[in-house]
């Protein structure tokens, strides 16, 4: 009985598969490409002779990427209009209603175990000194610097977790311009910007190799902030907006320019806490 059982989800879930594939209009091996699955996998699923299921992940998978449930896929649903059991694709989530951090702490615990590919918009959250934070977000009291103070100290201690890998990307250009106090950082004293280059400096040694900082030369790359987490979502911070995507096709997308950035990095992680050391001790830290 449970053979049969087998057989005929391994059934439902083959005609669900080619009705994907023919609304797509595109070579099966495109699609196994786009949703993220093996072509010999695929052509598995796809043999009337065979019973392979694919695993929870990649069903979640195919699902996120088609805008389906995974309950449709296995012939549990009658209608792909049905689509609650998943994320959509692209949706947008409010920074400035006080969920924003609680967002980021859940999608960061989510992916443990998984790659966070992080590209600040411009200190990176668990690398900033209180006095920053004030500078940025208002008073050390204010509401904003402490949600932001804890926000850090929290993705400090999921860094510092052993199973824990992630890269970030920023340009050079942002530490340059903390030790010239040029730019936003004009306002800030010299000794807060000395005291900021130092602590970085500490943890990006401290961290390595289970976090990793690449810097590129903005002039010759550009990038929006945005965090990869994993397989699973990608957020683009828009300011008072994340951009979230589900999609498996635009997380991949995001990833490879992530990975592009990494290749034209001057910088790479293994240098990364002496340059920093380097410009705290330059004349462009002025004490005028």
């Amino acid at each position: 009985m449970a053979r049969a059982d087998k057989r005929e989800l391994a059934e439902l879930f083959r005609e669900r598969l080619a009705i994907l594939i023919a609304r797509r209009g595109e070579p099966p091996g495109r699609f196994a490409e786009r949703v993220g699955i093996d072509r010999s996998a695929l052509s598995h699923f796809l043999d009337p002779a065979s019973t392979r299921m694919p695993r929870a992940e990649a069903l979640a998978d195919i699902a996120r990427a088609e805008g389906v449930t995974t309950d449709w896929l296995l012939g549990l649903t009658q209608t792909t209009a049905d689509a609650a059991g998943i994320a959509p694709a692209i949706q947008i989530e409010q920074t400035d209603n006080g969920r924003g951090d609680t967002l980021l702490a859940s999608w960061h615990q989510e992916a443990i175990g998984y790659k966070i590919r992080y590209v600040p918009s411009t200190i990176p959250d668990l690398l900033r000194t209180e006095a920053v934070l004030a500078y940025e977000f208002g008073a050390p009291e204010t509401a904003k610097a402490a949600a932001k103070a804890d926000q850090g100290r929290r993705l400090l201690a999921y860094t510092r977790r052993p199973e824990t890998d992630m890269e970030v990307c920023m340009p050079l250009q942002t530490l340059e311009e903390i030790a010239a106090g040029s730019g936003i950082w004009s306002a800030l004293s010299p000794g807060d910007r000395q005291d900021q280059l130092d602590h970085m400096a500490r943890l990006v040694e401290e961290l390595y190799p289970t976090f990793r900082l690449f810097l590129f030369d903005a002039r010759n790359r550009y990038s929006a902030a945005y965090t990869v987490f994993g397989p699973q979502r990608a957020a683009l911070f828009l300011g008072s907006l994340y951009l979230v995507v589900n999609s498996v096709e635009h997380i991949r997308a995001l990833t490879r320019h992530f990975d592009m950035l990494i290749r034209a990095a001057s910088i790479g992680p293994d240098r990364a806490a002496d340059h920093i050391r380097q410009l705290a001790g330059a004349r462009q830290v002025t004490r005028s």
